[in-house]
C-alpha cells in the first residue's frame, strides 16, 4: 500500500507538472500574441525614408506596448524581401508594379495600403558650385547616355528607390551602367563624394537631407539642394523649383514620391496599428513638421481671446 501510495503521489506530481508548464507556455505566447496595438512584428522600410519612419515609431511606441523592428535596405531589397514572404509589411516610396502585384495575388490576400506622406528625390551639389539650377532633361539625357552638361550623376545605391524613380523618367534601365553615373553604397557616401566633388551632382532621397542623423548633420551643411526645371514644362517656362512642401503640393516639383505603407499580413496586427497611427492626427503632424509633405493637414485649433493683457 505504501508503494502504491507513493506511485500516486508522482502520477499526481507530474500532471500538476505538466499543468504548470501548460498554463506557463500559453501565458508567455499570449504575452507575445500580435494585435494592432501589443506584441512584436518585423516591418522592411526602404532605406532613403528612415529618418520619418524612425520617428513615427518612437512617437508610436512610447504611447504603446507594440515592438517593431525596422530593417533598412535599398528598396529593390524590400520589395523581393515581400515577394519571397520574408515580410508581411513594408513601407516604399512607390506603388508596386503589375508584374509584382501579380506575384502577389497568389497569396490570395487583399493587402491594405496606406498613402501617408510625400517625398522627393532631390539632386545635391557642392556648396562651392556656381551652379545651383539643373535642367531635368540633363540628367535624363546622361540617364540615356546622351551628351548631357552633368559630368557626374551620383545615386546613393544601384539598387536604390532614386535610380528606379529616374530609370522610369528617362525610360532606361540601365542600373547606372552609363559613362558620368556612378553609384555609392549609401546616401551618407553620396552627400561626402559631392562635398568633396564640385563637378558632381548628388541624387539621394529629400528626407535624408531633411532629418539626418546628428552625425551627418555637419556633413549635409557642405552641401546645397538644387532648384530643378522640370521636363515637362512648356519650352517657355524657364522656372526652377525646390523639393519644398508648397512645390510638392502644387505639382511643381517634378520629382515627387508618394510614400505608403503595404499590409499583407491578412489579420488585425502591428502593421494595421502602426499604419492607422502614421495615417492619423499625430502621425500627420510628425509629418508636417519634418518638411515632408503629408497626405492630409492636420488640424489647427485658434484660439481667440477677447482681452489681451500687454502686461
Amino acid at each position: 500500500m505504501k508503494k502504491l501510495s507513493n506511485y500516486r503521489l508522482l502520477k499526481v506530481a507530474g500532471v500538476f507538472l505538466i499543468i504548470v508548464t501548460v498554463l506557463i507556455c500559453c501565458k508567455k505566447s499570449g504575452e507575445d500574441a500580435e494585435t494592432i496595438l501589443e506584441g512584436k512584428a518585423t516591418f522592411y522600410v526602404d532605406e532613403s525614408i528612415l529618418p520619418i519612419i524612425e520617428d513615427e515609431l518612437a512617437v508610436f511606441q512610447s504611447d504603446y506596448r507594440g515592438r517593431i523592428n525596422l530593417v533598412a535596405k535599398p528598396e529593390s531589397e524590400v520589395v523581393n524581401a515581400l515577394l519571397s514572404d520574408k515580410t508581411a509589411v513594408v513601407i516604399l516610396s512607390r506603388s508596386l508594379s503589375v508584374s509584382e502585384k501579380q506575384t502577389l495575388a497568389k497569396r490570395q490576400i487583399t493587402p491594405k495600403i496606406t498613402p501617408f506622406a510625400v517625398d522627393a528625390v532631390a539632386f545635391i551639389t557642392n556648396t562651392k558650385s556656381k551652379d545651383t539650377l539643373l535642367d531635368l532633361q540633363e540628367a535624363v539625357n546622361l540617364m540615356q547616355g546622351k551628351a548631357s552638361k552633368i559630368k557626374q550623376l551620383v545615386f546613393e545605391n544601384p539598387n536604390s528607390g532614386t535610380v528606379n524613380t529616374m530609370n522610369a523618367l528617362a525610360k532606361t534601365d540601365n542600373k547606372t551602367k552609363h559613362d558620368g553615373i556612378y553609384s555609392m553604397h549609401s546616401a551618407l557616401e553620396v552627400i561626402d563624394y559631392v562635398a568633396k566633388n564640385p563637378d558632381a551632382v548628388g541624387v539621394v532621397g529629400l528626407n535624408i537631407l531633411l532629418e539626418p542623423e546628428s552625425q551627418w548633420q555637419e556633413l549635409v551643411g557642405s552641401v546645397k539642394v538644387m532648384a530643378v526645371r522640370n521636363v515637362k514644362n512648356a519650352k517657355n517656362d524657364l522656372n526652377h523649383y525646390k523639393p519644398n512642401q508648397s512645390n510638392l503640393a502644387l505639382g511643381l516639383y517634378p520629382l515627387r514620391r508618394d510614400l505608403q505603407m503595404l499590409n499583407f499580413q491578412g489579420a488585425a496586427g502591428l502593421g494595421m496599428g502602426f499604419a492607422s497611427f502614421i495615417a492619423g492626427e499625430r502621425g500627420q503632424r510628425i509629418i508636417l513638421k519634418s518638411g515632408l509633405l503629408p497626405v492630409r493637414i492636420p488640424s489647427r485649433n485658434i484660439t481667440i481671446r477677447k482681452d489681451i493683457n500687454t502686461k
